[in-house]
């Protein structure tokens, strides 16, 4: 803006001089094109919050939430297992289940969506998706322990009228998004603020968004007999609505989604054929919708009142083999908020924001599960009404702190208070500071948190009761904002803590036949905690050239059975890396034409449970590994730029760098080693893709 701006005094002040040579004087079109980041992180709020926009979602194939962070070191996302595609998330060292992972601050990803609900969420469709690590704000609920994620959506009022996403990889898979968001005219009704001034202002949007996917044909890399990913038809649609009338807001979304998935052993195979196939038929249909109500009363104070309402229903039915998991689930979630904004006295700005009020959180649940030799029903409600409250205070630019807490009431679990405090202090422009501490709490889904055990003969134990899961987690983190030229290198490092009061433990190391699923506090002297330590380095080095360096350290540790020495004892968390390493480079020519992405992945080394024998590995794979070494991979992509549209070709897992035999007993499904749960890498090899954008932009 500024070299703009600069650009336009010198053209005025040279212009008088060449009126006097020429009687027609034309100035040239001058385009000032300053590339727009990728991820953001805010200087002046508490929380420790990393903001991914469009430009960074569009640097690989982002099909859906799941593969939205591919290009970021905090999140970790792999499949939970080798035979359904389900994708599992870990943010500081911990699963998808201690992550509260909301949709525009409605329920999202929880309860029977936790095994696919990652790739519910369409890549297109997303706006935005904020990252905050630690604890979060009370007003959305007390969910977060790890942290929390945040997806927005593309909205009516700023979409454009028509953009579409075509996509087909190597795997036989096609994907298409249709979005727009349109304008409806109404007329308009003048009425008078309180000052006298007329008013008139009104508006209603609606918007479309629209996917499907569809996979037909079974691969099998590695010869087992198994489709590495099963087949999958995805169908999602969505209808949003945005009306505004004066200080009066309303929003509205309905989505229905049905997903299928065939998978198991390749029966289409003329070389395998067995008489008795295992196959996996995964069957889910969902709808939801939520209703959002916002007034200012006082503009001057911007003093507001919300309701949000969400409503979400969930069935599943799936088959692995000779098991049937069969569950359905209601959630409904009402929040209502009041805020009131001042500001205090004195030179110095200082903004005082206090926010408070009652959310009521409902489920129920209907769920079955079939196995050879036992039959769970496990039916259950939930009703957890709550009172909260937020003061939130800014001094200048210089300190941020965000102080909140919440009482709520479980039927299941009784009365409990969540308090939580986050704090950013920037002694200098160049350097913040932040620091976070706070409880969380879940109920938790003994079949749903761990569905990644279905595929397989381990036989489970779970506890008479599963009682509610309570961790504190407290973090620091540093930013430099170091000026080198006219450039800015951004070095940031930080440094979590989670210490578990209850956890549910899954135990993996008693006994490789079987899985036992129990509380932390039934068990004396028992501990679950996790250390995460990142640091991360970032800069434009040239103009549209931009690196990015990461690596993060964990260290993730809890109580399990130990068979050899019958006795519980605390150690490294089964199947859970320690540390990973990020490297990512992106150019982007002048105005805009070509852009290239590489990314690099350095995955660390991780453990198996104990006990554990490896059946029937394949191609050189690893015979009861004690530890697994760490393993690259490399992603890539080109994308081709015109007016209203733009091209990309792109690969993924580029070291083809894949765990071999990754199904325990292939051989004999229905015996007793047959087990698709014991993934710690890449179960496939290296994928490419190509893909095409479209945007009608408006007027």
């Amino acid at each position: 803006m500024k070299k703009s701006l600069f650009l336009f005094l010198i053209l005025c002040l040279c212009a008088p001089m060449y009126a006097q040579e020429a009687n027609d004087f034309e100035i040239e079109e001058v385009t000032v094109v300053q590339r727009k980041k990728g991820k953001v992180k805010s200087r002046t709020e508490a929380f420790d919050t990393e903001k991914i926009n469009s430009e960074e979602l569009c640097r690989a194939a982002c099909c859906n939430l799941s593969e939205a962070f591919e290009t970021n070191a905090s999140v970790d996302v792999a499949y939970s297992d080798a035979a359904t595609g389900a994708k599992q998330i870990r943010l500081l060292g911990l699963g998808g289940t201690y992550v509260q992972l909301i949709q525009e601050n409605t329920p999202a990803v929880r309860g029977l969506a936790q095994n696919f609900g990652l790739e519910y969420i369409p890549g297109p469709w997303m706006s935005s998706i904020q990252v905050s690590k630690g604890t979060s704000s009370v007003i959305n609920g007390y969910e977060a322990t790890s942290g929390q994620i945040n997806v927005e959506l593309l909205k009516p009022q700023t979409q454009n009228p028509l953009s579409f996403n075509l996509m087909f990889n190597s795997e036989v898979m096609a994907e298409a998004n249709i979005m727009g968001g349109w304008q409806i005219p109404l007329k308009e009704h003048e009425h008078e603020h309180e000052d006298g001034e007329a008013c008139h202002h009104q508006s209603l949007y609606t918007g479309i968004l629209a996917h499907y996917t569809g996979s037909y044909m079974a691969m099998d890399e590695n010869k087992d007999g198994f489709a590495d990913m099963p087949k999958v038809q995805n169908a999602n649609i969505a209808n949003r609505w945005f009306y505004r009338h004066g200080d009066y807001t309303f929003q509205a979304l309905v989505r229905g989604l049905y997903d299928r998935r065939r998978g198991g052993q390749n029966v289409l195979s003329k070389a395998f054929q067995p008489a008795n196939p295992y196959l996996i038929n995964l069957n889910t249909w969902r709808v939801e919708g939520f209703l959002k109500n916002g007034y200012v009363y006082d503009d001057e104070s911007g003093s507001s009142v919300a309701l949000i309402t969400a409503v979400s229903y969930h069935n599943l039915d799936n088959t692995y083999g000779v098991r049937n998991w069969k569950a359905n689930q209601l959630n409904v979630y009402v929040n209502g908020i009041w805020q009131r904004n001042w500001e205090g006295q004195g030179e110095i700005d200082n903004d005082h924001r206090l926010s408070a009020g009652v959310s009521v959180n409902y489920d129920r649940y209907e769920e079955n599960l079939q196995l050879p030799l036992t039959n769970y029903q496990l039916d259950r409600f939930e009703v957890v009404p709550g009172l909260f409250a937020e003061y939130s205070f800014k001094y200048d630019e210089m300190l941020s702190l965000v102080a909140g807490v919440r009482a709520d009431y479980s039927t299941r679990y009784g009365f409990f208070v969540t308090p939580r405090a986050n704090i950013r202090y920037t002694p200098f422009e160049w350097w913040t500071l932040r620091g976070s501490v706070g409880l969380g709490y879940r109920s938790p889904n003994a079949i749903a948190d761990n569905a990644f055990i279905l595929p397989s003969s381990r036989t489970l134990h779970l506890a008479d009761t599963i009682a509610q899961e309570r961790a504190v987690n407290a973090g620091i983190s540093t930013t430099f904002y170091i000026p080198i030229g006219n450039k800015e290198l951004q070095l940031s490092a930080e440094y979590y803590y989670t210490h578990f009061l209850n956890s549910t433990i899954v135990d993996l190391d008693h006994d490789p036949h079987a899985v036992y699923i129990y509380n932390q506090c039934d068990i004396d002297g028992a501990k679950s905690f996790a250390h995460s330590a990142q640091i991360e380095a970032s800069m434009e080095v040239l103009r549209g050239w931009t690196w990015s360096l990461a690596f993060r350290y964990t260290d993730v540790k809890q109580t399990t059975f130990n068979a050899d020495a019958d006795a519980y004892v605390l150690r490294t968390k089964a199947l859970t890396n320690r540390f990973k390493g990020v490297i990512t480079t992106s150019y982007q020519t002048p105005l805009r034409k070509w852009q290239f992405d590489v990314t690099a992945q350095f995955n660390g080394i991780s453990r198996m449970p104990d006990g554990f024998v490896a059946m029937g590995d394949l191609n050189g794979g690893y015979a009861n590994p004690k530890a697994i070494r760490w393993y690259p991979q490399l992603m890539a992509q080109i994308t081709k730029y015109f007016k209203s549209s733009s091209l990309y070709v792109g690969a993924e897992n580029m070291t083809n760098f894949r765990q071999y035999g990754p199904i325990v007993g292939y051989d004999d499904p229905y015996g007793a080693d047959f087990d698709a749960s014991m993934v710690w890498g890449p179960t496939m090899g290296w994928k490419v893709y190509v893909g095409f954008r479209y945007d009608l932009e408006k007027e």
